[in-house]
């Protein structure tokens, strides 16, 4: 899918070992003096509102509802932190890009969100959600741009991937790798995953897995 080696069995297992290890809900953060002292290696998800940012965290861990999963858009207002087997911290930011909510609401997650991905000294990665029925938008672009800005290594991770047929599929993995390929901090290789169908997990678990710190 990426043009990478896959990983080998023995990355694999020990990944969902990691992953499936112990879970525990560290804090949620409104406002940056909220947000807990950096100590683990932490990887942070953002995106849209709906993307699926909850449910990919779900199908990361193997439990159904240590992100909650909201119908509505806009409902997650702070970022939340978790601890896996206090060896890496999975970060759940506020989603973006939702006309609905009010200016006010906008303008705070903003500063929430950037004041996050500029001033953590722990954050190894960043992963963009990308609803792959409908391709990059002009808020992720901006995102990358900021991204880039603060010198943060991310990643775009392609949701909803079961949605698209295997020609469309490819398709937008290739046009959104020629489109990060612009952009100095983003990793090269485009994830696409499927919370639903448990496709890419395992992949994306393995690559996380290697951001830990050693048990």
């Amino acid at each position: 899918m990426s043009g990478t080696e896959p990983p080998t069995p023995e990355a694999v297992e020990a990944a969902r070992k990691l992953f499936v290890g112990t879970c525990d809900f560290l804090a949620g953060a409104a406002t940056l003096s909220a947000i807990p002292a950096a100590r683990l290696p932490e990887v942070a998800l953002a995106g849209r509102s709906n993307v699926g940012k909850s449910s990919l965290i779900n199908a990361l861990v193997g439990r159904g509802r240590t992100a909650r999963v909201s119908r509505h858009p806009g409902r997650t207002q702070q970022i939340n932190f978790f601890s896996l087997s206090n060896r890496l911290s999975l970060v759940d930011m506020p989603g973006y890009g939702y006309a609905a909510v009010s200016k006010k609401t906008k303008a705070s997650w903003s500063e929430l969100i950037v004041g996050y991905l500029k001033g953590r000294p722990t954050l190894r990665r960043a992963l963009v959600l990308v609803d792959s029925r409908h391709g990059l938008k002009d808020s992720d672009r901006g995102l990358f741009e900021l991204l880039d800005e603060a010198a943060v290594s991310y990643q775009v991770v392609l949701t909803k991937c079961d949605e698209l047929g295997a020609a469309g599929l490819a398709q937008r993995i290739k046009e959104t790798t020629a489109e990060i390929s612009k952009h100095v901090a983003a990793h090269p290789t485009v994830m696409p995953t499927s919370s639903e169908k448990d496709i890419g997990i395992a992949e994306l678990r393995t690559e996380l897995a290697a951001l830990a710190r050693a048990p």
